[in-house]
Parts: C-alpha cells; structure tokens; sequence
C-alpha cells in the first residue's frame, strides 16, 4: 500500500478509535452525559468506514449516512453488506439526540447507548480486520 493512503487510512482509523474512547468514557461519568456518548458512537462508526474508503484510494465524501459509507464500501468488498442494520441504527443517531428540538428534550437510554456503542466496535473491529497492520492506530 502506498505510504500516503496508509497514512491517510491510519488517521481515520485513529480518530474512530478516540471517538469510541470518548463515548466510553462520557457513558462512564452518569446518565447525563450519553447524548453526547452515543454520538461519538455514530461519529466512530462513520469514521471508520471512511477510513477502509480511504485504504481503497476512494475519494471521501462529506456525509453522515452510514448507509450510503457502507454501499460504497460494499462495491470493494461485498461483506460490507452485513454491517446494513448497524449503518441504519449508528445513522439515526447522527441529529436525534444532538439538537434539542424536540419538546421535551428527550436522552438516549443506558439500553440504546450500549446498543450504539456494540454496533461502532462491530465495525471499527471489522474494518481493522481486513486492512493490513500498518494502518491500524498506533
């Protein structure tokens, strides 16, 4: 692989990496903070896939959609496939509980944290899982 695409691919990957650190440690505190925990969960997820894009020399869209990450994903590797229920659950997350639009203010449960956090590190896993060492975070 190319020095700058391994470079490249290594910076996503560290930053899907601190996002799921981050989530860990905002769920860790209380209850409080989870709106902003699960987010980094959706922001983990994202980052990661574009993190295997960048691997294939793939030009990186500015998008939140998981969904349409994990499509482009699958035209380099089918398998991606198996990850639609996970991109369809991370992507919901992107605004649902960022703004407060919504009167009340409603959080994410402990349950649907944990649920969002399992399915970033499903694809974080993978993902680091068919790259080659030298671009997994250091």
């Amino acid at each position: 692989m190319d020095k700058k695409i391994a470079e490249l691919t290594q910076a996503w990957l560290t930053k899907a990496q601190h996002d799921l650190i981050g989530s860990n440690r905002l769920a860790a505190t209380d209850d409080i903070t989870l709106d902003g925990a699960i987010y980094h969960c959706q922001q983990a997820g994202e980052k990661a896939l574009k993190g295997y894009l960048a691997a294939q020399g793939h030009l990186i869209q500015k998008t939140h959609d998981l969904r349409l990450l994990i499509k482009e994903c699958n035209a380099y590797e089918p398998s991606f496939q198996q990850w639609n229920a996970e991109a369809d659950l991370l992507s919901s997350l992107v605004s649902s509980f960022r703004y407060p639009d919504q009167v009340p203010v409603v959080n994410p449960t402990r349950s649907e944290f944990e649920q969002a956090f399992a399915a970033a590190q499903r694809i974080y896993d993978f993902v680091l899982s068919l790259l080659p060492a030298e671009t997994h975070p250091t």
